[in-house]
């Protein structure tokens, strides 16, 4: 159903964290959602071209995508013939440790208005001799809505260790809404009857509202802002473009304004940004041009460390090019498409990418070849990746899914048992995708990207995997090269979702250096506007020292006291002569003795910084 082509993270103290501005009208779903694993330690930001934990261990996502909530039935496809926890259960146990789900403007802002859509083509019964998708019928009998399906589905995903990000595939909820290319200008019918016209501002509220109302839940781990923006093809006025202007096609600006509006909710989300069709009399997959990005960059106000760009990439069935008229190779895709369109940004080293789709039918041909490929690409360069996808009704891609069946088996006890059989591809499975999901070298367990719960049957958890597998066997990265690594404590608190934004002015004398730092906090409220306080602070350098600066960088931030934690917990990896390359150095060292005690420097001194950056001391060193 898809293409045509045309020519760091934070970590704050748990009495900071801010609570969920969401209304609780459905009680027992939200209950379920934080049943395991409430650290809310799982968060991700990246360096380089390269994501990573709160404690600075690198991640690969590879994941898959389930479509439906885009569509005009509001739930995951094939829930009308498979029991939700059996299908969560086939996909962790196959190494999916991250989903894409689709969703549209629409069902976002029903569900910020307090009035979500029905679920549609699913029908859950609580009849005990056919017991099917009990966990959609809520405790009164009735079924869940929408956004209660969607919060069973990321409690399932908790439950089996999965991490999940949602994509605004349509403006409108449209089973085709795809073919159109702007992320604004279709109207839709509000659940009150009333025409509701999809504009910017529109869908930037709605992100925000969603990323404020999940902040607290590190399943949600990121926001991919728009599906595919391309041309006029498929019914938009105009086509989707990037570069340095206000124009309201402008798909960079309308990005960064995004960008900013979420992280202002939570600034441990992952943004995950497409590219456009055309750039510069150079065209791509739709949304697959990223050459923009070395000359337009996306900057929010709070910087890059939450950005990954996101490009499609598919084979000839999908819609056959140029550079597949010949006996292709990794060298000549690179040479005639990939580098010039998104692949410098990996092999450059400035952001990570994350291949939101690929995927295809098998040929015994070249699609197969491309597949090959591409997969062996992702693995040697480290590219994220989600497969399209786990159903198979995408009409030009098929799925990893052949076919998904309902049935009843009889339990231990003589009780009737509902049970679902997923019918897997196999060869697309097995051959294409299996080789490209993280795992252990040798003992090939599934990594997941949650620090405590594992991954499905066959998976670790993230800190098992740094705990026990990196240094001895390693992962399919990298040819299996060992690594150190730092878990995450489980008692450890993770980041909260209060933001922080800092504006600096320097003043030079003679004998030192005034720096006057104004400091905004924003916190969540119980609506979907925030409120902001701010103070103002004086911090005096002497000798060009800037306290509280650990890492160097000229500013102070999270990030510091992120590298004093790392420096004393893993001094091999982070200290003086240690080998990571974001390690401590004497200057960083003399920078980090700020909690007034003159004693060296110690975890006291991380969190002076974060009650620096909370407002609650008024300069460093701590008086």
């Amino acid at each position: 159903m898809k293409k045509l082509m045309r020519a760091a993270a934070a970590f704050f103290a748990a009495a900071a964290m801010a609570a969920s501005g969401a209304a609780p009208y459905f009680s027992r779903t939200d209950m379920t959602a934080k049943a395991v694993d409430t650290n809310n330690d799982d968060w991700l930001h990246v360096k380089g071209s390269r994501i990573y934990d709160m404690n600075g261990n690198e991640v690969w996502l590879t994941g898959a995508n389930w479509f439906g909530f885009n569509c005009t039935e509001c739930s995951p496809h094939y829930l009308w013939s498979g029991d939700i926890d059996d299908l969560m259960r086939e996909i962790a146990d196959h190494g999916v440790n991250v989903l894409r789900l689709p969703v549209s403007t629409e069902l976002l802002y029903n569900w910020m208005i307090g009035d979500p859509d029905p679920i549609k083509s699913i029908k859950p019964n609580k009849d005990p001799s056919y017991p099917f998708n009990v966990d959609l019928i809520k405790d009164d009998g009735s079924v869940v809505n929408s956004m209660e399906l969607f919060d069973v589905l990321l409690a399932k995903c908790k439950k089996y260790g999965v991490k999940a990000f949602i994509d605004i595939h349509s403006p409108e909820s449209n089973n085709s809404g795809h073919n159109y290319g702007l992320w604004y200008g279709k109207d839709f019918m509000g659940r009150d009857g009333k025409n509701v016209a999809v504009t910017t501002d529109l869908w930037i509220e709605t992100l925000a509202w969603c990323a404020d109302h999940y902040k607290n839940d590190d399943t949600l781990i990121g926001f991919d802002l728009k599906n595919e923006p391309h041309s006029k093809y498929g019914g938009a006025p105009v086509d989707a473009i990037w570069d340095d202007s206000d124009d309201p096609n402008n798909w960079k600006k309308a990005a960064q304004d995004c960008a900013d509006a979420i992280l202002e909710k939570n600034p441990n989300a992952l943004i995950i940004i497409e590219g456009v069709e055309g750039f510069e009399g150079h065209g791509a997959w739709w949304g697959g041009n990223l050459r923009g990005v070395e000359k337009y960059p996306v900057m929010p106000k709070s910087g890059t460390g939450q950005i990954v760009y996101s490009p499609h990439d598919y084979g000839p069935i999908v819609s056959d090019q140029h550079w597949f008229h010949k006996d292709f190779t990794e060298a000549t895709l690179l040479d005639d498409y990939w580098r010039d369109t998104w692949a410098y940004l990996v092999e450059k080293d400035m952001y990570p990418l994350l291949i939101g789709e690929w995927g295809g039918r098998l040929d015994n041909g070249d699609n197969e070849k491309w597949l090959g490929l591409l997969r062996d690409y992702m693995i040697k360069n480290h590219i994220n990746h989600t497969f399209w996808c786990l159903n198979d009704d995408s009409g030009d891609t098929g799925g990893l899914w052949k076919d998904v069946i309902f049935g009843t088996t009889q339990g231990s006890d003589g009780t009737i048992v509902g049970k679902t059989t997923v019918n897997w591809d196999q060869k697309k499975y097995e051959t294409y995708y299996y080789p490209a999901i993280w795992k252990t070298k040798n003992s090939k367990k599934f990594i997941g990207l949650d620090h405590q719960v594992a991954l499905g049957q066959n998976g670790i958890s993230l800190n098992d995997f740094y705990t026990n597998y990196s240094s001895s066997e390693g992962s399919n990265l990298d040819g299996g090269k060992t690594s150190s690594g730092q878990p995450v404590d489980p008692d450890q608190p993770g980041p909260t979702t209060s933001v922080t934004t800092t504006t600096t002015t320097t003043t030079t004398t003679s004998s030192a250096t005034t720096t006057t730092t104004t400091t905004a906090t924003s916190t969540s409220t119980s609506t979907s506007t925030s409120s902001a306080t701010s103070s103002s602070t004086t911090t005096t350098i002497v000798s060009n020292r800037v306290y509280g600066d650990a890492n160097c960088d000229s500013g102070v931030d999270m990030a510091d006291a992120v590298l004093i934690m790392q420096f004393i917990s893993n001094p091999n990896r982070f200290g003086l002569n240690g080998t990571d390359e974001h390690h401590m150095t004497q200057k960083g060292l003399d920078n980090s003795d700020v909690d007034g005690k003159n004693n060296g420097v110690t975890n006291s001194d991380a969190v002076s910084i974060q009650k620096y950056l909370l407002g609650a001391v008024e300069g460093l060193p701590e008086k």
